[in-house]
């Protein structure tokens, strides 16, 4: 129950690496059956950092302490537990947490406040205490040499329903930015979204970085949605240590956006159950955040996402899913101005033809399915992006417990 995973050449061969100054390990705390479960990243030196969580009425204990350790801007180290959540747990659930923050710090030499954890799975189930304090203390006899983890690594270790982990890379000048992320199901962005951690051996002022990390968040994550429902666990940080020296803020803030719509678009296409992923653009809207408002709408629509999963072109469903906005800040919309076209064949208000019938069922069988929609109202435009909707969503989510 206390195996540690270290790998010399940091993961499998000819892996993504870490930037400079972090390391890794990871290994089976006994939060699930087999397979790793707990991760560390850490900086060797100090590091600024930013970070967003989830606004859910019922944030997890891990929420809770990493939000006050966030505030401080001066993370130094990201802990991650798979497959439970460690959420509606009570006092005692707390205190757990605040025990595994500890003893990470103790096995890193530094101060609790410079631990960020996560905590993602099943909610409503107490961390099993024993085997978890069983797995630091053979960490803490393995020493530096536990460090040898690689970012696929970590990657799986977080995972919980997905099928694959989840990593991405952008360079900036002489620096890096490196992420993992992890999240399949329950995911409809309030802030941010999932579990998705940035490292970065870039130099830049905390506020800076701030700024930065909440753009990049701003137009990836939130601009994703599986199935509407917003985790109790969500968490998205970056730590930058310097190590790599400075870089332009502008070219910084491109490459993590970027880095993260990367990661968006790998975790649209691995929800739960999913066979394509789904990318709705809505285009000549008021505003950004009307256009974004609208596009959710379309792919959260589960009629819409069975069309998708169905190939069946139903341009119906994307009309019915734009005008089932009726609040007075979408009264501007009106069917005259609208137009709706699938993988680039307009279906709204010229009906194909029967001679692009076959391009357009052609277009809905592929894995990546676009939507594109414009609203004749402005300049604005946001893409967002999902998944379709298949028995393989009904079939993880309905045995997930058991």
């Amino acid at each position: 129950m206390t195996n540690i995973h270290a790998s010399a050449s940091g993961g499998e061969a000819g892996a993504l690496s870490w930037p400079r100054g972090f390391r890794a390990y990871t290994g089976h705390g006994g939060l699930r059956d087999q397979g790793d479960d707990i991760s560390v990243v850490a900086s060797d030196r100090p590091a600024v950092s930013a970070a967003m969580f989830t606004r859910s009425l019922f944030a997890g204990p891990a929420v809770v302490l990493s939000r006050a350790h966030a505030a401080g801007r001066d993370l130094r180290a990201v802990t991650t537990l798979a497959q439970n959540a460690n959420v509606a747990t009570g006092r005692q659930g707390e205190a757990n947490a605040a025990e595994v923050v500890g003893r990470v710090a103790a096995l890193l030499g530094i101060d609790d406040r410079h631990v960020l954890i996560g905590s993602t799975g099943v909610i409503g189930r107490p961390l099993p205490m024993d085997t978890i304090r069983a797995h630091f203390d053979a960490a803490a006899g393995r020493g530096p040499e536990a460090f040898g983890a690689g970012p696929l690594d970590v990657a799986r270790a977080m995972m919980t329903t997905d099928t694959r982990p989840k990593t991405a890379v952008r360079a900036v000048g002489a620096a890096r930015i490196v992420g993992v992320a992890k999240g399949v199901g329950m995911l409809e962005p309030d802030m941010a979204t999932m579990l998705a951690y940035l490292f970065t051996d870039a130099e830049l002022p905390a506020d800076d970085l701030d700024t930065a990390l909440r753009t990049a968040v701003d137009r990836s994550f939130h601009c994703l949605s599986v199935d509407t429902d917003t985790s109790t666990s969500d968490t998205v940080a970056v730590l930058a240590n310097g190590a790599a020296g400075p870089v332009d803020l502008a070219e910084f803030t491109a490459a993590l956006t970027d880095l993260c719509l990367d990661l968006t678009r790998q975790l649209a296409s691995d929800g739960e159950g999913a066979t394509k992923l789904l990318r709705v653009t809505v285009g000549r809207a008021r505003d950004e955040a009307q256009a974004r408002r609208i596009a959710k709408s379309v792919v959260n629509s589960p009629l819409v996402k069975t069309a998708v999963h169905g190939a069946d072109p139903n341009w119906g469903r994307v009309v019915m899913a734009i005008g089932k906005n009726t609040e007075d800040r979408d009264r501007d919309i009106t069917p005259d101005r609208v137009t709706v076209a699938f993988g680039g064949i307009e279906v709204y208000p010229e009906e194909p033809t029967p001679q692009t019938l076959d391009a357009l069922t052609d277009a809905m069988r592929q894995s990546e399915v676009s939507i594109t929609i414009t609203l004749g109202l402005g300049t604005a435009e946001a893409t967002v992006y999902g998944c379709d909707l298949s028995a393989g969503y009904v079939r993880v989510n309905a045995v997930y417990t058991t």
